[in-house]
């Protein structure tokens, strides 16, 4: 008996060093998501990077940033650029060096919004080739899909983090005139489609369904009246939160709650640039919002929200040769740099204060 003991031990023992160390941690009544806004490749941003022996160096963009994206359990990103190889080109028909998604990777993003305006930048193959290179990284990406096949059996997106299952549905509306090839698939806003889409989310038992949507008008500060519609209608059909991009400004944030249950509902119709070389007022910077999901007696709700914003600091204010991203909070800088971030700043929190309902300003630890 006592043999028996022993070998039944040693296997317990064996099995359970083969399973992750976090089996069992990874277990938690609670979710945190960040979510940023336009992760962009200008031509100047491409220059900057460049290195004489032909490669790319992004490795300082994201650095003062890094942290809160990887505190974050899941990170998600509006990938506004193709990976369609060179020749590499910024506006208007974005194609990235692949050494910008290895950055945006290792600073901590896990998932990659691909349906916005410039998806089909380099046609089809661009389209492709991008979500090649992203699977390359074995990063979550959804918006765009090689063919119908593929949509069919990934879409809408899953994701499994920490006992949670999260939803992310990924629309645009449209792509700068260029028309979608087969057997190529874009997801463009359609509301059949989107009904369709979240219905089959529903079937999934989500704990929450996020539609991240490509709308708007460039540089208007305010949602039109047809994106609140529309956030209405995703709402009403089982969506959770909303969160939007395109317009590279920001424009407001809005806690929902449910006048019948304890449900709370975020919808930001703009996180504005993440980094961009755009300077013109308003567009060179944006927000990080984050969502804190929690389980309370088997039902997933909102339990906490916030944002913070960032703002890029170009070559021509640095004198470093740099693109970096700061912190509101960030201290270090020189004149030219206080100055353009204190206008961001200012602007930014003039516009929240006035329309943002339910959610505050965080800082970066």
């Amino acid at each position: 008996m006592k043999n028996w003991i022993n070998k039944i031990s040693k296997r317990l023992l064996w099995v359970a060093w083969l399973l992750p160390a976090t089996a069992v941690s990874a277990q938690t009544d609670s979710l945190s998501l960040l979510f940023v806004g336009d992760l962009m490749q200008h031509k100047r941003q491409i220059e900057v990077a460049s290195r004489p022996d032909g490669s790319f160096d992004y490795s300082t963009c994201f650095r003062d940033v890094s942290s809160e994206i990887r505190k974050a359990d899941l990170a998600i990103a509006n990938w506004e650029v193709t990976l369609g190889g060179k020749p590499y080109t910024g506006y208007p028909a974005f194609s990235a060096p692949d050494e910008f998604l290895l950055a945006a990777r290792k600073a901590g993003f896990d998932v990659f919004l691909t349906a916005n305006n410039h998806c089909l930048d380099r046609r089809g193959k661009g389209l492709v080739r991008t979500l090649d290179k992203m699977d390359s990284l074995r990063v979550f990406h959804t918006g765009t899909f090689r063919n119908q096949a593929e949509r069919e059996r990934e879409y809408p997106l899953l994701v499994e983090r920490k006992g949670f299952r999260i939803v992310f549905l990924n629309y645009t509306y449209g792509t700068n005139g260029i028309p979608m090839s087969s057997p190529n698939v874009v997801n463009y806003i359609n509301r059949s489609q989107i009904r369709n889409d979240v219905l089959r989310a529903r079937l999934m038992k989500p704990d929450a369904i996020i539609a991240c949507m490509h709308w708007g008008i460039e540089y208007r500060l305010l949602p039109e009246q047809s994106e609140r519609e529309l956030a209405e209608y995703l709402l009403s059909l089982g969506v959770d939160h909303v969160i939007g991009s395109h317009p590279h400004v920001l424009q407001p944030i809005e806690v929902i709650d449910n006048a019948k249950t304890p449900e709370r509902h975020v919808v930001a119709y703009s996180l504005g640039n993440f980094i961009s070389n755009m300077s013109q007022r308003y567009t060179d910077g944006g927000a990080m919002l984050k969502l804190v999901l929690k389980k309370v007696n088997g039902k997933t709700r909102l339990a906490d929200c916030g944002y913070t914003f960032v703002w890029t600091s170009r070559p021509n204010l640095n004198g470093k040769n740099q693109f970096l991203l700061y912190p509101s909070n960030r201290k270090e800088l020189n004149g030219l740099e206080k100055n353009k971030m204190f206008l961001f700043l200012q602007d930014a929190r003039n516009l929240y204060d006035k329309h943002n309902k339910g959610i505050k300003e965080y800082f970066i630890e």
